[in-house]
């Protein structure tokens, strides 16, 4: 957890709850996405404060990592940005069922001293950055879209996660939909091998933005939440319909509008069509087995989840920067947990 979302969550009173011990019958765990963690952070907390026999402890170790720690039944639930293929469920052994929970979008934050400005990137751009075709921040490719701008003669530092990364998919995602170079080169994945020279690897959203936040000409992708909290600049990108955006709720949403049928299946909401689309947004999934062996346990998640992705849980996701779940897909999300067996 960053220093930044420790203190407001000490503010807000929840710092013990999410790292005190509770018994273990009435403690559930997940673990995976750091995309996810700031809103399960609150959602729990508050759905602990209405429920006091039960806890969650959620970790927030990445979307690769939680679908380990899943398979190898470590936890009750694993959270990931990108839903389990067919290999990996082939891995888990049983019938699991995957879930929507949040939606959410990945702000390209930069690190500019002296610019004040916000810049603009086109996806293009983005896509050469990350190829390792644009080098400097005065590159005649930016100081177009940025006229006015004094751009510093600085190298640009490309900051990647270094974990098994749903938001990497996500990212990697857009980038394949915008440039067939990087996707006949790079392509998709939640661990793909950067091509870029100057290329350095975060663990979680918060190492990403800490390592922007401390490198001059740094440039990466990053959860909005952890964005706001920490007061970073990020782009504002062209987007399909050749309309400026920034990261925000509303151009989450519309991305999402788009495509009003979401499943496990096919779930891609990148480079949206739509002139408030921001591009680089993802559905967020919760992971869990159909039948839980622990049928009191299983029981337990069941009301949980079902609270966190109903009226009430979601309710709590603007508060940090999130977009609740449109009201169809709540709904869907709800009667695939019904198949849950407890």
């Amino acid at each position: 957890m960053t220093s930044s979302w420790m203190r407001r969550l000490a503010a807000l009173g929840m710092v013990a709850a999410l790292s005190a011990p509770a018994a273990a019958a009435t403690q559930l765990t997940g673990a995976g996405s750091s995309f996810d963690y700031p809103f399960f952070s609150k959602a729990f907390y508050i759905y602990s404060q209405k429920n006091p026999d039960v806890t969650v402890n959620y970790q927030s170790i990445g979307s690769g990592g939680g679908i380990q720690q899943f398979t190898a039944k470590n936890v009750d639930f694993g959270a990931t940005d990108v839903p389990m293929n067919a290999e990996e469920l082939s891995r888990a052994g049983q019938p699991v069922l995957q879930i929507p929970v949040t939606l959410g979008g990945a702000a390209v934050a930069y690190n500019l001293p002296g610019v004040t400005t916000m810049i603009r990137l086109t996806r293009q751009v983005i896509a050469d950055i990350y190829l390792g075709k644009i080098l400097k921040w005065n590159d005649p490719a930016i100081a177009r879209l940025n006229k006015g701008v004094n751009l510093p003669d600085m190298a640009i530092v490309v900051v990647h996660r270094s974990d098994g990364s749903g938001t990497s998919y996500m990212f990697t995602d857009f980038l394949s939909h915008v440039s067939p170079e990087w996707k006949s080169k790079v392509g998709v994945g939640k661990s793909v091998s950067w091509p870029a020279p100057s290329s350095v690897g975060a663990k979680g959203n918060e190492g990403v933005a800490g390592q922007v936040r401390s490198t001059p000409g740094a440039i990466g992708y990053v959860e909005l939440a952890y964005v706001v909290e920490n007061k970073m600049p990020a782009a504002i990108i062209e987007n399909k319909a050749g309309k400026w955006v920034s990261c925000a709720e509303d151009t989450v949403a519309a991305s999402a509008a788009t495509k009003p049928e979401v499943s496990a299946t096919n779930f891609s909401i990148v480079d949206a069509a739509g002139a408030d689309s921001y591009p680089i947004a993802s559905y967020s999934w919760v992971v869990i087995y159909k039948k839980p062996a622990d049928a009191a346990r299983a029981k337990m998640l069941y009301g949980v989840l079902s609270w966190l992705v109903g009226p009430q849980g979601q309710s709590n996701a603007k508060s940090v920067d999130y977009v609740p779940l449109p009201k169809n897909v709540q709904a869907a999300a709800l009667g695939t947990l019904k198949q849950m067996q407890h």
